[in-house]
């Protein structure tokens, strides 16, 4: 079983910057695709970015690319997410989720991640 949770969320003006981060229990982190989704009100869960188990792949959704980026840590079982020039469109609850380690494709769907985290609120004041 892995846990998930996530910490650094809050309350920043358009165009600040903000850094997440989800440390994970459990021995297969380091073996976990993991990703970021996101969750405004009204809203579907949505997929903000996803790293592979090494950490030398990344995906971003188009909303996000060339302002948020991924990184890990596996020594530390943490997952990061820096996002930068935040706009209020950014403003949600934002979750990270890990793969089953048996799959090392890092995808959008948020039905094919296994774990999730508790989330954490980002709200963007403009």
């Amino acid at each position: 079983q892995v846990q998930l949770v996530e910490s650094g969320g809050g309350l920043v003006q358009a165009g600040g910057s903000l850094r997440l981060s989800c440390v994970a229990s459990g021995r297969t982190f380091s073996r976990s695709v993991m990703g970021w989704f996101r969750q405004a009100p009204g809203k579907e869960r949505e997929f903000v970015a996803a790293i592979s188990w090494s950490g030398s792949s990344t995906s971003f959704a188009d909303s996000v690319k060339g302002r948020f980026t991924i990184s890990r840590d596996n020594a530390k079982n943490t997952v990061y997410l820096q996002m930068n020039s935040l706009k209020p469109a950014d403003t949600a609850v934002y979750y990270c989720a890990a793969r089953n380690p048996l799959f090392s494709d890092y995808v959008p769907e948020k039905g094919r991640y296994d774990y999730w985290g508790q989330g954490t609120q980002v709200t963007v004041s403009s």
